[in-house]
């Protein structure tokens, strides 16, 4: 249960402060363009992301079980919160978040961290590809710079309503994001630790300004960002809501639970460490706490920040400690520089992080698994995209668990149906 930072910090020295110093900087600036571009695209406004990657990026850091394990808005989420928007508004967001947050917290406390091994990996496989998938056509209105009265939820309704509008499309914004995308991939390919996720938008950004082109950006859109937190609130909470928000709220903890304990293995196959499952449960459980008290988005760890910081050298808490503070002062002293990235140019990000995110070089490898494996991840992947993430892990967990239970050969019950 106890925080890695506590164990990081005796025999701490000037040059590890140094070394996660630079890690923490290099995160952010790969975190902020990141967390503005996941609020957006789910159906939020663009100051709840920096408010989450601060809020929640300091608990996860400050309370986790993991050395480098880097909080914040993922999208992983972008569905579930889009999802639990519209039908509930954004308070019932807020409130579904402090409940996944107590919901965590308990877990912790009873030390149910080692249980994502229970969790099918073609269903964890399944999810992700169908997340990708679902992430990467919600941004391609602003890609397209299509000019549409609204964007269908429903996966196939949303693309037959994308392809009515291809005659609005916008060359401009397409040219922009198609730019953000080679400049990621090329500065990617030559400079693998520089934060070239934040060079791409910004020059594609400064430049769409200083052609004035007929592109989108953050502040034309939603206003200027605000140069600070709001204050912390509770939401309104009664019996009728929680019990409305709830299955929302068990969703929001399971992927929460997931994604931040499969970053926190990740990272430890990066670092040869070791986390501790059960204090990273209680962390991620108080960083939803947090981040719901200053209304922002759900939180967990997130796999690429979290390998970012890795190869910018951060070996401490400390790298996201400072990724968190790094953020917060961008926001009080550079709000309005932000708040010019082009729209096209963080759809172009989002659409590249979901690429990543699906992780196409393992794709040859889940299909060579036994077929009743391969089944199990695309039932999973197609509930997921034409269904929602509720019914697609409730069906791939039970699915997943029988099949374990089928092929370790339970003998048959030691009992006759008909003594009753």
């Amino acid at each position: 249960m106890k925080p890695k930072l506590l164990t990081t910090l005796p025999g701490y020295s000037r040059a590890d402060l140094t070394r996660d110093a630079l890690a923490g900087v290099t995160v952010a600036m790969v975190a902020l363009p990141l967390s503005l571009a996941i609020a957006i695209a789910s159906g939020a406004d663009p100051a709840s992301g920096l408010v989450t990657a601060i809020i929640g990026g300091f608990l996860v850091s400050a309370l986790g079980g993991s050395r480098v394990q880097i909080g914040g808005p993922t999208g992983a989420f972008i569905v579930v919160v889009f999802a639990t928007i519209a039908q509930h508004g954004y308070d019932g967001l807020v409130l579904a978040t402090l409940m996944a947050g107590v919901i965590l917290l308990v877990s912790g406390a009873l030390r149910a961290g080692r249980l994502i091994a229970l969790v099918p990996e073609p269903v964890i496989n399944g999810f992700t590809i169908g997340i990708a998938i679902i992430i990467a056509t919600s941004q391609l209105k602003d890609l397209f710079g299509l000019t549409m009265e609204e964007v269908p939820a429903e996966f196939l309704p949303k693309l037959a309503a994308l392809w009515a509008a291809r005659e609005t499309m916008n060359t401009a914004a397409l040219a922009s994001g198609l730019a953000t995308m080679g400049l990621i991939v090329l500065l990617r390919r030559l400079w693998p630790r520089f934060p070239g996720l934040i060079l791409a938008v910004g020059a594609v950004s400064a430049t769409v300004a200083l052609l004035a082109l007929p592109v989108d950006s953050i502040a034309s859109r939603f206003g200027a960002l605000p140069r600070g937190l709001p204050m912390p609130a509770l939401p309104e909470i009664t019996l009728a809501r929680v019990t409305e928000l709830l299955p929302s709220a068990f969703v929001i903890a399971f992927l929460a639970g997931i994604e931040s304990l499969l970053s926190a293995m990740v990272a430890d196959r990066m670092i040869a460490g070791r986390h501790r499952p059960n204090a990273e449960m209680l962390a991620q459980g108080a960083a939803n706490i947090g981040s719901s008290l200053f209304a922002g988005l759900p939180v967990t760890g997130a796999i690429a920040r979290t390998a970012t910081n890795v190869r910018a050298g951060g070996r401490t808490p400390v790298a996201g400690l400072v990724h968190a503070l790094t953020i917060l002062v961008v926001m009080f002293l550079a709000a309005p520089l932000a708040g010019g990235m082009a729209m096209p140019a963080l759809a172009g990000l989002l659409i590249l992080t979901a690429w990543n995110m699906s992780e196409p070089h393992k794709w040859r490898s889940y299909l060579s698994e036994r077929p009743s494996d391969v089944a199990l991840l695309l039932l999973t992947l197609v509930l997921t995209v034409l269904t929602d993430l509720t019914v697609a892990i409730a069906v791939g967990v039970g699915l997943g668990l029988a099949l374990r239970l089928a092929r370790r050969d339970v003998p048959p019950a030691e009992w006759d149906p008909r003594d009753r």
